[in-house]
């Protein structure tokens, strides 16, 4: 009595020419495994099915850190490259009123922030005409405000850079735009010892665009050069 064969001969000899298909076909091998262990009955363990699938668990846990890991290492490529055309815009003005009028306008479009605002602390009140002037990107505050505004209430020291989600962002830092803030970075500016400080606040509508889980060595550099920048106009 002969047979015919169990698969077409032109398959089988495709199989056979490149096994290594089949191998790496995981749906395949699923299937292979599945219709062996039936053939062996339930009454046998196969332990090598056990273990193929144990190892295609793992395998999948390390695709998914695998792609967790390249999308944090994209994510922060982005990152510095917008903060390094953001510091190379604001490098260009030769004049301070543009140097401002540009963080609050192309430097905070590159950062794809809503709202940037320069706080400075001073003993001689808001009657410059320069601030006057620039009220929508700069605003002066009384000695002390800087540290109340970051701490809120808290014990300790601030942070150079502090990362949050508000409810309701500050009239006097957002103005018209404080009612849709949702999270806010701030970078405390050391202008020198002796100089008040200074604070750059970015705005965000997101409110997780930034929070406090967040890294913020891009900030603190961005913050750096911001101070130093600020040195050769405060001369």
């Amino acid at each position: 009595m002969s047979s015919s064969p169990a698969i077409d001969d032109s398959l089988r000899d495709k199989i056979i020419a490149d096994p290594e298909t089949i191998l790496d076909d995981r749906a395949v091998m699923r299937a292979l495994i599945a219709a062996n262990e039936k053939a062996m009955g339930e009454n046998i363990v196969d332990l090598r099915g056990i273990a193929m699938e144990r190892l295609e668990e793992r395998l999948d846990r390390l695709e998914d850190t695998h792609r967790s890991v390249i999308a944090a290492a994209y994510e922060n490529l982005a990152g510095m490259n917008q903060i390094h055309r953001a510091i190379l815009r604001l490098l260009e003005p030769s004049d301070f009123e543009i140097f401002l009028r540009d963080l609050g306008g192309e430097v905070a479009d590159i950062l794809q922030v809503d709202k940037v605002t320069l706080v400075l602390e001073t003993a001689e009140g808001d009657d410059d005409p320069v601030v006057k002037r620039l009220h929508s990107v700069l605003t002066v505050a009384e000695p002390g405000f800087i540290d109340d505004y970051l701490l809120q209430g808290r014990r300790g020291t601030s942070r150079r850079v502090t990362l949050r989600q508000i409810q309701h962002g500050s009239d006097r830092i957002f103005g018209s735009a404080a009612d849709w803030i949702g999270s806010e970075a701030c970078m405390k500016l050391d202008f020198g010892p002796d100089r008040l400080p200074g604070l750059l606040v970015f705005g965000a509508e997101d409110p997780h665009q930034f929070s406090p889980q967040q890294g913020s060595d891009l900030l603190s550099f961005f913050a750096g050069v911001f101070e130093r920048s600020m040195h050769h106009w405060l001369l």
